[in-house]
């Protein structure tokens, strides 16, 4: 392959791509309803101007019916005159008259077969066209949506997802932090009031202690003088004591 041959054929394959980029469906449909519409106009017209000419020949063959049975008429009555010569003269007129209606009777029928062509391929064309009609909402409305999923779905495949939710992990650590420290914050403000009503109450305990120990203390012991009486508690003692010491084979006390 030449090197041409290869640049024309990119030349083309560059156009072709570029004609497809710029391809508008809705506008696409419009005009290539409105090319039908011209093809319906035109065709309108052929159609008309066949069936004119089809009842103008009609008109035609059937005048010169007329006049050829006018001519034989006439004929006829030159022979009844005697006059075999106007006779003659008139049935020759007879016969043009009649060879032009059986000329115009043959054209008449591939006429007649155009004409019903024509109007098969106008109402198959009308068909057409009303079937485009209700295609062309659809398709345009389809066009549209996808057109409007491509731009979302360009908007979507645009977004950097790795980046935002790293973005996202990022603040979600920042807030947990930020919470851990406002209750660590909370805490220590907690345990330090804490310590302060345990001080406080601290100081109530030994206050407390203190005034039991003073109200169950006992009496203070007086000394027994010589020749005063033991209470029977007293005696009590010192004989346990006794006992004791006794035990220890301690001496008895003086």
């Amino acid at each position: 392959m030449s090197f041409f041959s290869r640049l024309w054929r990119i030349v083309r394959a560059n156009a072709n791509d570029l004609v497809s980029r710029a391809e508008d469906p809705a506008k696409i449909l419009d005009q290539a309803l409105m090319d039908m519409q011209t093809d319906l106009v035109k065709l309108r017209q052929a159609t008309a101007t066949a069936v004119a000419t089809q009842k103008r020949m009609e008109r035609q063959a059937s005048q010169a019916r007329a006049q050829a049975d006018h001519w034989y008429g006439r004929a006829q009555l030159a022979l009844q005159g005697g006059d075999e010569d106007l006779a003659r003269e008139a049935l020759a007129r007879r016969k043009t008259y009649g060879d032009t209606a059986q000329a115009l009777t043959q054209q008449l029928e591939s006429q007649a077969g155009q004409v019903e062509s024509l109007k098969r391929s106008l109402l198959k064309l009308e068909g057409k066209i009303a079937q485009a009609k209700t295609k062309k909402g659809a398709l345009t409305a389809r066009a549209q949506a996808a057109q409007a999923q491509k731009q979302l779905e360009g908007a979507v495949s645009g977004i950097n997802t790795d980046s935002a939710m790293a973005a996202f992990e990022r603040m979600e650590e920042k807030v947990e932090s930020l919470e851990a420290e406002s209750a660590a914050v909370e805490e220590l403000a907690g345990d330090k009031l804490e310590d302060r009503f345990a001080a406080m109450e601290g100081s109530d305990v030994e206050d407390e202690l203190a005034a039991l120990k003073s109200s169950m203390a006992p009496a203070p012991t007086l000394p027994i003088l010589p020749g005063a009486k033991k209470t029977p508690q007293q005696a009590q003692v010192d004989e346990e004591l006794a006992a004791l010491r006794r035990s220890l084979d301690l001496p008895p006390s003086p």
